[in-house]
Formats: structure tokens, sequence, C-alpha cells
């Protein structure tokens, strides 16, 4: 029998040491015996873009499996909760390696302690990969941001990249273009749910290879997540496979900088290997007065 009480939610800002900034993730420690629909409720409740259930759990092997339920549907994978997730543990059963099992598959987390006590956690991705977005998966994502052809960059192609869910992958021409998001929520959410898309993840690259990012999600039901780590992870899969990754490398992404809740990803992409680690930092947000 599910249970009727309310679950205890935790609240983190992850991929930031602000709880003002990053992207809050519900965490719920303690999910057995919530059935779908209870998960499902509560992640409306609390209205972030995702929250985590830890529904089972074997703290001696450090070993949880967990499930992820945006305000509108089951996501299969999230970066920004398991980073949450995993610094919400190690602040309890202290710091190390942790697995989760996913519906997405095994994800390693190692997590650690900086001097002054912040907690900051590395997850190894599942496989990631990219192929080449199609014209007409194009034209009408294009259409439904309101942008041109001429808005993007000629030298990071349009792909569909994979990082434990899909992401289409675009590159903007210049900080500006990226700046000015106006996109038509309703279109964007049908082209998304059409070809199966988490995010639409929006890039721009510095001149010293790091990028900028933002990534709208209206099949969640939000308009833009300031921090996603799977799409920072399928974006590695993404350089790696354009070319642009040669030797094992440490990129770094500012996203949530045009909605006022910076976060930092740090990603390490290796060219001979296939999952992409993704680093950040989770600190509690004081949950909302009843």
């Amino acid at each position: 029998m599910a249970h009727t009480t309310a679950p205890d939610v935790l609240r983190y800002a992850a991929f930031t040491p602000d709880p003002h900034g990053g992207n809050p993730a519900g965490v719920v420690l303690d999910a057995t015996g919530l059935d779908e629909q209870r998960m499902l409720a509560v992640a409306a409740e609390v209205g972030y873009s995702e929250t985590a259930f830890v529904t089972g759990r074997d703290d001696a092997r450090r070993r949880f499996t967990l499930r992820y339920f945006s305000p509108l549907a089951e996501v299969a994978f999230c970066g920004h909760a398991t980073v949450a997730t995993a610094v919400a543990l190690a602040e309890r059963i202290g710091t190390g390696e942790l697995r989760f099992d996913t519906p997405a598959g095994e994800i390693r987390v190692e997590t650690t302690a900086d001097r002054d006590g912040a907690v900051r956690a590395t997850l190894t991705s599942v496989p990631a990969h990219s192929r080449p977005a199609d014209a007409t998966e194009l034209t009408a994502t294009l259409a439904a941001l309101r942008w041109d052809a001429a808005d993007l960059d000629p030298a990071l192609p349009p792909h569909v990249a994979f990082g434990g869910n899909d992401h289409l992958i675009l590159a903007a021409a210049s900080r500006a273009r990226l700046a000015d998001l106006a996109y038509d929520f309703d279109a964007l959410a049908a082209v998304m749910r059409t070809h199966g898309w988490t995010t639409v993840h929006l890039v721009w690259r510095e001149d010293d290879g790091s990028y900028h990012a933002r990534d709208p999600f209206p099949v969640g039901g939000v308009v833009e997540d300031p921090a996603t780590g799977a799409a920072a992870a399928a974006f590695g899969g993404y350089l790696r496979t354009i070319g642009l990754v040669t030797a094992p490398s440490t990129i770094t992404i500012r996203q949530g900088e045009d909605m006022g809740r910076p976060s930092d990803l740090t990603i390490e992409v290796d060219p001979y290997e296939t999952p992409v680690r993704v680093t950040g930092q989770a600190v509690p947000i004081a949950a909302p007065a009843s």
C-alpha cells in the first residue's frame, strides 16, 4: 500500500555554492511505498524541474535506486537531481562513491568534501553519443525557437545527443542570440515530444573554449532549466563525436546566467571513452514557509 502521509522533501540547488543560484531539485530520501502517481503529485507540488525519489537503498553497499519526476512526467535521467541526491546522501552517510540504479542505467557518483566542508559530486554518465540532426528536426525547432539558420554557429553543427536521454544541441552564432530567448512554448513542446527530446541544449562557445548554455524544457512544464547535467553529459559526447575533443579535456559550462540562477558545470571528456564525467556542487535550500 502506498504512503498517504506527505514524504519528507529536501530541497537543494545543484551546480552552485549559492542556494539562490543553480538548479533547484527536490530530493526524497525515503520513497519506499510511493507509487508513480504519488511521486508525480509530489514533484508537481514541489514545482521544480525535477524531484528525485530514492525508492530503494542499501546504505552499507552505498547503492540506491533512483527515479526522477518533473511536474508533468517521469524522466529517465536527471543530472542536477542526481548531484543533489548524492550531496544529500554524502552529508548523511559520509563522502565516497555512490551507485545509483536509474531507469537510464547504473550511474556512479563520487562525492568529496572541499576544505570548507562543501560537498562536490562527480557523476559518470552512461555511454554518450550523438548524430547529426536531420532537416525536418532542425526546421521545426528553429521555427518554434523563432531563430533563423543564420543564427547558428556553422562550426558546431546541430546534433541530437544522448547522455541518459536525448537532447537537441544547437550552437548560437553570438552571445546576444543566446541571451535573446523568446520561444513558442507549445510549439517547441510539440516538436520535442514528437522526437523524444528532454531539452534543447542551446550553447555559445567562448574564445577560450568554455561554453554558455540555455536549456528550454517545455516538455517538463518548465520554460527553462538553469542547469542540466544530463544535457552536459550529452554535450560531452557530442564534442567527442564532432572531433573537438582529441585528448582528455575538462570543459566548463555556464548555464542559467540569463535567468538569474547562474550555474557552473564541469565536464570531463575522453576521446577514447564513451561515458562523460559531470561535476558540480549542491547546497540546501530552505524549505518554503508553510
